[in-house]
């Protein structure tokens, strides 16, 4: 039975050699956001194409009725209406999301399934987070943050799909002996740890996806980058947004200590304000805003 490295490994081998494993459905979300991203696509062909996804459709709908996007307009009943609220950047980021449920998959085991739930949770709040810290503060394109937010955990959910193929993927790293092992030395000289190559993986996810390369970059930032603080770029907006987010991604492999930090322990000083007032000012847009992209 392969230990955790191993399958890794395994994984990193495939794609290296582009042969990355998907479902059906997330070939046909790919489309969708193929679709939507013509230029010249007009709001009455995108609606034509988010009905024939009903999931997507009432995604949709909710997150243009949630406090982030709502405003004094009122509530809406409809597609048409709702992309015209939202537009096509988010139009795409809501796209983006349903590509990741499809990615994780459905799967039979209760463990998996829950560690999917805690992921797509995770990754709602750091979208939401993004958006918010963008808008108020950062001053980075809202849109393309929530984006980045709601990617951000792609080979995760990648490695979800695959876990019960490899059900070590799912249990605690155990490096042990792993210096002994010549196939994790030869793919992670530069970083010796299991993330490395789950690094490498999620960036062939992020290839397949064909995404803007800004939010690639802030991915990557992700994956490697320092925070400045206060923070600045579109990196800096999802670091922060990820170390806030209340629920942690169920594939992170800090310890407790490192992962509670509250926010007045990374607080400063946003004009007349806080990150701390910010955040409790935003709180129901977040709420209201990260249990939309849930659905």
């Amino acid at each position: 039975m392969m230990n955790k490295i191993q399958a890794l490994a395994y994984l990193v081998q495939e794609a290296q050699s582009g042969e990355l494993v998907f479902s059906a459905s997330v070939a046909t979300s790919l489309k969708v956001q193929e679709a939507i991203d013509v230029a010249d696509c007009s709001i009455e062909h995108a609606t034509k194409i988010i009905l024939n996804e009903p999931l997507l459709a009432a995604k949709v709908v909710a997150v243009a009725n949630s406090v982030a996007y709502v405003g004094i307009a009122g509530e809406i009943t409809n597609v048409r209406a709702a992309i015209s609220r939202l537009g096509f950047n988010t139009l795409r980021a809501l796209v983006a999301s349903l590509v990741m449920k499809q990615i994780a998959g459905a799967s039979r085991n209760i463990t998996i399934r829950a560690k999917v739930n805690q992921l797509w949770e995770h990754s709602a709040q750091v979208a939401a987070l993004a958006q918010v810290i963008a808008r108020r503060i950062t001053k980075v394109d809202p849109d393309t943050a929530m984006f980045a937010g709601i990617v951000h955990e792609v080979g995760g959910f990648y490695l979800l799909s695959r876990a019960e193929e490899f059900p070590c993927l799912i249990e605690p790293d155990d490096l042990s002996g792993s210096s002994d092992n010549e196939q994790y030395d030869e793919l992670s000289e530069a970083n010796p740890r299991v993330e490395a190559m789950e690094v490498i993986i999620g960036r062939a996810v992020l290839a397949n996806l064909k995404l803007p390369s800004e939010v690639n970059s802030a991915v990557e930032a992700l994956w490697y980058g320092l925070r400045a603080m206060p923070p600045e770029t579109l990196g800096d907006t999802l670091l922060l947004a990820n170390e806030l987010s209340r629920t942690v991604s169920p594939l992170d492999t800090r310890t407790d200590s490192e992962t509670n930090r509250c926010e007045s322990e990374i607080d400063f000083v946003v004009g007349e304000g806080s990150l701390q007032s910010i955040l409790e000012e935003s709180e129901e847009e977040v709420q209201t805003l990260s249990a939309a992209l849930i659905i």
